[in-house]
């Protein structure tokens, strides 16, 4: 089954904790926390203290997005505030091959992510380390964007070389992802859809998470 990731970055920051919950009583698989440092994008979110604080909320798996510059720096950090996955961006400043081996050293999974104007083919170095994929559908910084169909491609892209390689990557999907553009998402190799506003402008997401997980194919 797909698995859905609702990004934080769409809640009610007031209430994050209660935020928390409802994603995971809705039947979430992980929650998605997008970090930037207003360097690697232009907009700050949160950091390691705010995640701490809502890890006592729930036991789901944290998704941790890091849109940061040189994020071997915080890895730590983040492994303490009890992030499960971690991402990283091929574009980010720093040593990116350090941050991964940092993310497995302290036992969580080791993610890679790739932006839409970044040729796929980029991350190559890497995909024989970690865990995920991700895959950007929008320009990161900002949620409530347009689904940039052209990064298609890379999905299946990255599915074939996994297939290829035998590897068994998550391959995950972020950016202007709903009904629609989640079904082209899984059908090209996705496994896992990243999506906040088009959950969470619903007074209740368990029926769309649970619709969301019957997409894709035998992979």
């Amino acid at each position: 089954m797909t698995k859905v990731s609702p990004s934080m970055l769409s809640a009610d920051f007031s209430k994050l904790g209660e935020e928390l919950v409802r994603v995971e009583r809705a039947g979430a698989d992980w929650a998605h926390l997008d970090v930037m440092d207003g360097m690697f994008v232009p907009n700050i979110t949160f950091g390691p203290p705010v995640i701490k604080a809502i890890r006592r909320h729930s036991d789901i798996t944290f998704d941790a997005h890091l849109m940061i510059q040189d994020p071997a720096r915080y890895i730590g950090a983040f492994l303490d505030a009890g992030c499960d996955i971690i991402t990283v961006h091929c574009e980010a400043d720093g040593d990116i091959h350090e941050a991964i081996s940092l993310i497995k050293a302290g036992g969580a999974r080791a993610g890679i992510s790739v932006n839409p104007e970044t040729p796929v083919e980029e991350l190559l170095p890497y995909l024989g380390e970690v865990d995920l994929v991700l895959v950007m559908t929008v320009h990161p910084g900002f949620g409530g964007q347009s689904f940039i169909a052209e990064c298609v491609p890379k999905i299946a892209w990255v599915r074939e070389w996994a297939e290829a390689n035998g590897r068994d990557l998550e391959i995950s999907v972020d950016g202007g992802v709903n009904p629609e553009t989640g079904r082209i998402c899984t059908d090209a190799g996705a496994t896992v859809l990243v999506a906040g506003s088009s959950l969470f402008r619903l007074d209740d997401m368990a029926p769309a998470i649970a619709e969301w997980k019957g997409f894709g194919r035998d992979l």
